[in-house]
């Protein structure tokens, strides 16, 4: 989706981060009910400013804000010829009320408009709320994959291997669906 800017829903407006959203940013990335299943630990001040940087000079991080609050972010990316990616981390406070299914759906809705073929995401097999969410759009299960990832190692080196989940949505089932 290069040179979009913004994306507006009902409810919400999905756009590029500028370096400025370090503090909500910061908000919710520390919140270790949040980043759970994510691969990396609670972030400080200083990892906050750093990915906020990051993320405005990138096209494949989304910002969803409620207002002007960064409620949100959406990973976004082409990672085969028209196979798309998709994940996404939500303030504690804003989940379970609709917003992460408002703004996947509308960047789906943007990404097969512009001729993909599939998303993907994976997810831990523990993220309830994320597969769920993921059902709810339409994606299929497509695999379990056992012990294929790992983010942290034990404190003698070895990686803490862990499962996900593989789902998968097709063109033609979410136009299918929302004929």
């Amino acid at each position: 989706m290069k040179g979009t800017k913004t994306i507006r829903t009902k409810r919400l407006t999905i756009r590029r981060f500028v370096p400025g959203d370090w503090p909500d940013l910061l908000e919710y990335l520390s919140d270790p009910r949040v980043v759970k299943y994510e691969p990396y630990e609670p972030i400080n001040q200083v990892q906050s400013i750093e990915i906020a940087q990051n993320h405005s000079e990138s096209e494949v991080f989304w910002a969803v804000c409620l207002k002007n609050k960064v409620i949100g972010n959406i990973y976004l990316e082409e990672v085969i010829q028209d196979s798309w990616e998709v994940g996404f981390v939500f303030h504690y406070d804003f989940q379970h009320q609709g917003y992460a299914y408002e703004a996947v759906s509308m960047m789906i809705d943007r990404i097969f408009a512009q001729g993909a073929h599939r998303v993907f995401a994976e997810c831990h097999p523990d993220n309830q709320a994320s597969w769920k969410l993921l059902e709810k759009l339409g994606f299929k299960r497509e695999g379990h994959l056992r012990k294929n990832i790992f983010f942290n190692q034990a404190a003698d080196g070895t990686p803490l291997w862990q499962d996900t989940f593989v789902y998968g949505l097709l063109r033609e089932d979410y136009e299918g669906k929302n004929t």
